[in-house]
């Protein structure tokens, strides 16, 4: 039998599962006077399903500025009987109109590809078990492909994808990536790896371009951009492949690990436990990392 909805009370909670173009967003969080994803989003809610006030959205990963998305994952508590009404006379599912009148709704740079009644103890951000980004570089001396150019990083150097992947991988694993990340008060800088490496496309649409694949159960703020950074100096030879690994142990911000532009990097995927450990994962999440023998608090 299947998990009733989440929500409280005389509410539904809504997966949402979104894709984006970040170029003309000022990032996922809504910030007064800016446009952001969240924003657009919680409009068009607001106005498909007749809110007052509009409801609060929560997504798995908080993109910044320029960031793009094709999986993207949303949860938001709506009135049930809203829910109930979003098929009007068309005889719908609510989740397929839903998806047919937000996307009248939306600006063409943001999609809502998928709506349904989220599981019981599903959480956008602390059910996820991981969360998957790539970034795509081109090191072509004629620069990105013209119809990329948004979506991938022009490198001048030659890059050597072999010493770029064996250095992404020594990253791999439970760490304080205090290096990596722009600190944050009170927020802890230990996440676990579970992926990083690079490899050079052969084929398709996407020939010639470096990808990174990364992985983690969780990501501090420009972890990613960070990390893609200090692989870039060993890919180009200004540093040798072991260099990422002792940044990493030294635990301070390294001015030669460069936080690169946004626009090479896509979240690609969430990740989620069965519907029955949705709210176990949930409550493991929520509590703070830290690593083995370090002092461990709620």
């Amino acid at each position: 039998m299947p998990a009733a909805p989440a929500g409280p009370a005389g509410a539904v909670r809504l997966r949402l599962d979104l894709a984006y173009d970040g170029t003309g967003f000022a990032g996922w969080a809504e910030q007064p006077g800016l446009r952001t994803v969240q924003g657009e989003l919680t409009a068009a809610l607001a106005r498909v399903l007749r809110l007052e006030p509009a409801a609060r959205l929560t997504v798995a990963g908080r993109t910044d500025a320029g960031v793009h998305a094709t999986g993207q994952v949303a949860h938001v508590d709506v009135p049930r009987t809203a829910w109930e009404a979003v098929p009007g006379r068309s005889g719908s599912a609510p989740g397929t109109a839903l998806v047919r009148r937000l996307a009248g709704a939306l600006p063409p740079d943001v999609r809502v590809h998928r709506a349904a009644a989220a599981p019981e103890g599903f959480d956008a951000r602390f059910s996820a078990l991981r969360r998957r980004y790539a970034y795509r570089v081109s090191d072509d001396p004629a620069g990105a492909p013209p119809l990329l150019r948004g979506h991938v990083l022009h490198h001048r150097r030659p890059l050597d994808a072999a010493a770029m992947d064996a250095a992404a991988g020594a990253l791999v694993g439970l760490h304080d990536f205090a290096a990596y990340c722009r600190p944050r008060e009170g927020a802890t800088t230990v996440r676990t790896l579970l992926a990083y490496s690079w490899r050079r496309e052969s084929a398709g649409p996407h020939a010639g371009l470096l990808v990174a694949d990364v992985r983690a159960d969780a990501f501090c703020h420009s972890m990613v951009r960070a990390l893609v950074g200090a692989v870039l100096a060993v890919g180009d030879g200004r540093r040798d492949a072991g260099w990422p690994a002792r940044v990493l142990l030294g635990a301070v911000r390294d001015p030669g690990a460069a936080v690169v532009a946004a626009h090479g990097l896509c979240l690609e995927e969430v990740a989620y436990p069965p519907d029955a450990d949705l709210a176990a994962r949930a409550r493991e999440a929520r509590a703070v990392r830290s690593l083995p023998g370090a002092p461990r608090t709620a």
